[in-house]
Formats: C-alpha cells, structure tokens, sequence
C-alpha cells in the first residue's frame, strides 16, 4: 500500500503551529476544585420507567426539553451576535481523556499515557465557559466513558449549570446502568462512533458488540429526553458497512452523521503507528466505491433519512478524497472545460458548490470558519486550542485561566487550513452561523413541525 503524508496542511503553517512555541504551553495553575458529588437518582420514576416497547415514529418534545436546546444553542447564538468582541464559543469540546480503550487505526486522538482530566481542571473549564456564555458541552477523548464516575460529576454538575451535554462514545463503556446515570444527570445526546458492522482489525467500533448498549439507549431516550445518534467514519474498507448501520439505523428512527476518513493535519507524535501501510485510508483506485456510496447516502438523504449533513456537504465529500490524495484536475482529466479523457467528472468535481478551482487544483473556498471564536477546545490539561485538527498543535492558544485567541492570527491561519479541513463540526457551525438560516430553522422547527421531529441536516 502507498504511504500517505504525515500531515496534510500546508508546510508554512505547519511549522508556525508546531514549532513557533518557544516551549509548553503553560497549564493552568492548580487551586483544588472538585466536583459536587452527583444526586442519584434524582429521578426515581424514571429510572424505573423501561420505556417503550417498540420505537416510536415522532417524538414530542416537552416544553422544557425545547428550552434546553434553544437554552444551548439559540440563545448562546443571539448573545454571540449582539454582544463586542470576537471570543463568544457557543460549542466547546472537553476532552476529559486522551486514552482509549480502542485502537481503531485510522485515529490519533489515542495516548494511554496521557493524563485525564482532574476534577479541578474539570470544574474550571466549566465554569469559564458559562461566564462566557457557552451552553454547548461535548465530552471527548479518547473515549470519555473510561472513568465513568468521572464523567458523572462532569455532566451532572455542567447541567446544573444550564449546558447541553453531548457524549461521543464508542459505547463499549456505556454499560445500561452508566446510561442511566448519565441520562438521569442531564445528557442531551449520546454519540455512538460505529465504522463497522462487526469488528474488524482496523475497525474496532462496530454495532455488534454494542447493541444491547445500543437497544437501552433507543428506550430511554423516551424516558429521559436524550437523542441517540451514530457517528460514521468513511473508510476504504467499510463501505458495505456503512449502508448497513444506515438501514438499521433508519428502522430505528436514530440519526446519523458522515465523515470521511481523513490523514492528519498536523504532524503526530511517536504514538500514532499506523500512519503507513494502512488499509483504512482511501486511494485513488477507491474512489469509484466512495463516489457510489456518496451517491447512495444522497438518495437516502432526499428520501427522507435523519441526518446530519446536508447534500452540499456530502457531495463535497468526492472533491475531498482527491483533493486529499493531491490529485490535479489534470490527471482527473480536466482540460479547463470540462473535456479530456475523464472531463465529466472533472467537471461534475470542479463545479462542486464550494469548491474552488485554481492553477488545475482543488480546494475548498472560504467557508467562514469560527474556530477559537465560536468554537474551541480545552485538552486534558487545560489548555486551550480553536478545533480538534488543532490538538497536537504546540502554539499557544493560552489556558483556561488566560485565553490567547487573536482574531488576526485566527484569520491568517485559517486562509490556509480551510482549504484542507472536512470537520463536519465546525463546518456545521459556520454554516449554521447565519441569522436567516437560524430564524428559518427556528421557525420550521417550532411553528411547523411543533418539534415533533429528529435530527435533519440544515438546509437553504
């Protein structure tokens, strides 16, 4: 197999973001914080409530699980509008572990000698993003669930506080009695990363071994008022799975999100071993399979299918796999006018909306990203950096105590990265960050369909 790049970024800004630190970036300074010990249950019925028997086609949604959304994301967006300055984060990702309990190869977000979080650290990153108005609260890792007590204190005391709690979980962990615990205290959704349908070597997130994880999630989430959602990773390898979890997951009314498998965009450490030779990363001689799989969740997303991404996202998905190889228009066969040996599909890639065309080279035009404004990420540690590509990044962004983000540094970093980034995250969020968008969605959601839906992808 062909050995892909080590990073994918442009050489100039890779070196300012890896080695223009002149050392660590300073953690915060200690103070002893815990966390309050989590009230269990603080809801007897519900924990006793086995929910439905069979899976319900709408949800209703009651008056106070609607504030909670529009708690956690309108009105953090409102308050990021009106309010001076360029630092509002409406989503914060807090990775309270980088160690895994998992090896799925594509990944490098896996450090089993990394530190976890501390309560102190915990409870301050908290606190610092409810003073700055941030309601959105993603636990990430590594795989968040390791210390499940942890993870309890966490997202019952960041609900105490008003936040919309998001779990990304490979739920090997999310045992019924842990669900039950996380639901009772306040999560919102529960993300299961799934790539395969049964596990394989490089695939170890799979649906079978976490199925009955899986079915009492899907009935108490009635019961709670959480949504239940998978996460799927596009590999070379796992296209048949893929349209197999999005059939199980349509029969089961839980929504699902595309990504596609990316190299890194910033050099990693020693730890990430399976950078060559890899049988998860997609080749040119893959991109017939990938196209028809694009074509197949398109479909499905027209027909009617929760979710997340859009159509425009997912047909961009194509131009990324060649942009991401470094295939020119040229050997794709673009002669400028859409002629040459393969100029239809030339063509169909370099009118991708989105998509710009430049010197026979494909990258994504500006799309407006809000990384270390509206978005941002706070590591084990306490330190802060704008997005998840931006994790192994030495620059500093400061800590929890003393931010750095400068919106002349942001912007200059960002002509460059967002011609190579396929975060669905944060090009969610830049998409979404647009008051028509908003007032449409707001208004389809509460007046039309009188949130009795799922999860469906932003549309104009």
């Amino acid at each position: 197999m062909a050995t892909v790049p080590k990073f994918r970024i442009d050489v100039d800004i890779h070196n300012l973001l890896m080695q223009s630190a002149p050392g660590p970036v300073k953690v915060p300074e200690p103070k002893g914080e815990k966390l309050p010990d989590p009230v269990f249950p603080q809801y007897p019925e519900k924990l006793s409530d086995p929910g439905p028997s069979t899976v319900l086609k709408k949800r209703d949604w009651t008056i106070p699980q609607v504030y909670r959304k529009m708690r956690g994301w309108l009105f953090p967006y409102i308050r990021s509008r009106v309010l001076p300055g360029e630092f509002h984060p409406i989503t914060a990702y807090l990775f309270v572990e980088y160690k895994c309990n998992l090896d799925c190869w594509y990944c490098w977000a896996f450090n089993n000698k990394i530190p976890g979080m501390t309560e102190d650290v915990a409870r301050r990153s908290i606190d610092w993003l409810h003073d700055h108005g941030c309601r959105v609260l993603a636990l990430m890792g590594g795989e968040p669930l390791l210390r499940p007590q942890f993870a309890h204190k966490v997202v019952y005391y960041a609900a105490k506080k008003g936040f919309w709690i998001y779990i990304g979980t490979n739920g090997r962990l999310l045992r019924p009695d842990v669900a039950d615990r996380l639901g009772d205290a306040g999560v919102a959704v529960f993300n299961f990363a799934v790539d395969a349908w049964d596990e394989k070597p490089s695939l170890p997130k799979a649906v079978v071994p976490v199925r009955k994880h899986i079915e009492h999630l899907m009935k108490k989430q009635y019961v709670y008022g959480y949504m239940t959602f998978f996460n799927l990773n596009i590999c070379r390898n796992n296209t048949q799975d893929v349209r197999q979890i999005t059939e199980y997951a349509r029969e089961n009314r839980i929504a699902t999100d595309y990504h596609i498998n990316e190299t890194p965009m910033l050099e990693q450490d020693e730890h990430f071993k399976h950078l060559s030779d890899n049988p998860t990363y997609i080749r040119p001689e893959d991109w017939p399979e990938i196209d028809s799989l694009v074509d197949w969740i398109i479909e499905k997303n027209k027909a009617g299918y929760q979710m997340v991404n859009s159509v425009q996202r997912l047909q961009e998905i194509k131009a990324f796999i060649r942009m991401a190889s470094g295939a020119d228009l040229k050997r794709l066969g673009w002669n400028g006018d859409g002629t040459g040996t393969n100029g239809d599909v030339a063509h169909q890639l370099a009118g991708t909306p989105g998509i710009v065309e430049e010197n026979g080279e494909l990258h994504f035009a500006e799309w407006n990203c809000r990384a270390g404004q509206n978005n941002v990420i706070i590591r084990t540690d306490g330190t802060v950096a704008p997005c998840f590509p931006m994790y192994a990044s030495t620059f500093d962004w400061g800590n929890i105590d003393h931010h750095h983000f400068n919106s002349k540094q942001l912007a200059g970093m960002k002509k460059t990265c967002q011609q190579h980034c396929f975060s669905t995250l944060n090009h969610n969020l830049a998409y979404c960050y647009n008051d028509a968008r908003v007032i449409k969605f707001v208004w389809t959601n509460l007046v039309t369909n009188r949130m009795k839906g799922g999860a469906l992808s932003f549309k104009d």
